[in-house]
């Protein structure tokens, strides 16, 4: 299993980022290897990626997601792979967005683009595309405050599954400097929303036309 850690400071509130990252139908406006997301549940996703000349197809599930902090998820079929992202208040208008991917390398094309770097170099390009496309912006272009509870919480304090390879959440973060993992306190949504996209009406960053995802 190989492990690719990145991170970039964008320019735009905790929750802005966050919000933008909930879009996962628009992941391909900045990430080069995504062709398309499906967005079939609250909680399941089906992923069309491009990744080092090789093309997969796999379907995956979110395992926590909590409004302004972290959103995990692994794959349930096809190529084995599992992430999660960390939003990090700087201050009111600067955050940090971390994002560690776990994956297996298939095949010698994939194993020889891993040797190289080929995924890394990709993830730190799509990150620097988010930091353009979401600061350009200015706003995010939707939002799910919906909250997806970890393993642990929804098997009443059972292990959770994260034995699927996603890396499991950190403690509550407190520290000046953010880890990898690190979760720092946030804002819970209401679990069980539906996922579309939304606009806050208090929050001077939202889009005023109600959010809503631009034509492709």
């Amino acid at each position: 299993m190989t492990t690719v850690e990145h991170s970039i400071d964008v320019d735009v509130p905790v929750r802005t980022a966050y919000n933008q990252w909930t879009q996962f139908e628009e992941f391909p406006r900045f990430m080069s290897g995504v062709e398309r997301i499906e967005q079939r549940s609250d909680r399941l996703t089906h992923w069309h990626t491009k990744i080092a000349g090789v093309s997969r197809e796999f379907d995956a599930e979110i395992d926590e997601q909590r409004p302004d902090e972290r959103i995990a998820w692994h794959s349930l079929s096809g190529t084995k792979q599992a992430g999660v992202v960390t939003f990090h208040r700087l201050d009111d208008t600067h955050t940090r967005v971390m994002l560690q991917l776990d994956f297996e390398p298939e095949g010698i094309v994939e194993q020889a683009g891993d040797k190289l770097g080929v995924v890394r170099g990709q993830v730190s390009g799509d990150l620097k595309k988010f930091k353009e496309y979401i600061e350009s912006r200015g706003a995010e272009s939707g939002a799910w405050r919906g909250e997806v509870p970890g393993g642990a919480e929804r098997q009443g304090g059972a292990a959770s599954g994260y034995g699927t390879g996603a890396p499991k959440p950190g403690p509550q973060a407190h520290e000046a400097t953010p880890q990898w993992g690190d979760t720092p306190g946030g804002q819970p949504g209401s679990a069980g929303a539906p996922r579309e996209p939304y606009a806050d009406p208090h929050d001077p960053y939202a889009d005023p036309r109600g959010g809503g995802m631009p034509p492709r």
